[in-house]
């Protein structure tokens, strides 16, 4: 395929009790909760989506919030982190703001030229605050990057380089972590991808404060079809194309183990809310419906502070 792909589409998580997520996402990280749905799998459960004021496509960050989690971690054959893009001349202000909000961080430290600063989630998780020289009126720019911790970085990097049409940008090695970086061709959000080894000793384990998977964008349903025609050509094997109301799905794994989705820009978060109120109201799957009633009263109230 021709076609490269453009970057990330969005990042799944995991999480704890879902008002303390929400409380960190909107409040701190000042991100607007655009949809509130459920579990595709699990309808007692949340699923909850933070971005842009649309959602655009680079901006996503999901939860699945499950108040009983026991903790995760990350490690070889998961995506140890996501970075979200500081806009150029915000980078200071950010960690002023975050100093006289009492929020700790760690850093900045620098990376491949760019000082990035690393705060915890309520779970634990490392949230990276990573300065761009990208003009945006957002204090924070969608994902810069997605970082992947692998075994051996070559049969990942082959994917992102021979399938999806990325490009080797950098290599460094700091205390002992070796850092690959690939790009996406072009501007768009999230159009990079970190890929670490390290000497470490470490057993992953999904749990609250880790990542489920990393989604990247296909422009429309065409383009993900050639992707997933591609995929399957290339031994990847695969799923068939699944309704996520608001994209269409595909899945496979990579040669690390890391779950990876490619997922289609629309038909987007507005499809079953006006722009003003994304996020104000429960919206479930045509196939949940019926069950609004015991639904909502098995979800916990969730407050979004303005």
């Amino acid at each position: 395929m021709t076609h490269s792909i453009p970057g990330l589409h969005h990042v799944t998580a995991i999480s704890g009790p879902p008002q303390a997520n929400v409380d960190f996402f909107t409040g701190v990280l000042g991100q607007r909760l655009v949809k509130k749905t459920v579990n595709f799998d699990d309808p007692g459960t949340y699923h909850l989506y933070y971005g842009d004021r649309t959602g655009s496509p680079g901006t996503i960050l999901t939860f699945f919030p499950f108040a009983d989690a026991g903790p995760g971690r990350a490690g070889p054959g998961m995506a140890s982190a996501y970075g979200y893009a500081v806009p150029a001349g915000r980078f200071d202000p950010w960690m002023e703001r975050l100093a006289e909000a009492a929020v700790a961080f760690d850093g900045p430290v620098e990376r491949f030229g760019a000082r990035v600063i690393t705060l915890a989630d309520p779970d634990g998780a490392p949230v990276e605050l990573i300065e761009t020289d990208r003009e945006s009126a957002e204090d924070l720019d969608g994902f810069h990057s997605v970082t992947l911790w692998e075994r051996d970085t070559e049969p990942t990097a082959r994917l992102l380089v021979d399938v999806f049409g990325y490009e080797q940008a950098s290599h460094e090695t700091t205390g002992g972590v070796e850092r690959l970086r690939l790009k996406a061709p072009g501007d768009a959000r999230g159009a990079v991808v970190d890929l670490i080894r390290s000497d470490a000793p470490s057993i992953g384990r999904q749990g609250a404060g880790s990542i489920h998977h990393v989604a990247f964008r296909a422009e429309d349903d065409a383009v993900q079809q050639a992707w997933r025609e591609t995929l399957t050509s290339a031994g990847f094997g695969p799923t068939p194309v699944i309704d996520r109301q608001y994209f269409n799905a595909i899945y496979f794994r990579e040669p690390g183990g890391v779950l990876f989705e490619i997922a289609t820009d629309p038909p987007g978060f507005a499809v079953d809310e006006d722009v003003a109120d994304l996020g104000s109201a429960l919206k479930l799957p045509a196939q949940y419906e019926s069950q609004r009633d015991r639904l909502e009263q098995v979800l916990p109230p969730l407050k979004v502070t303005p």
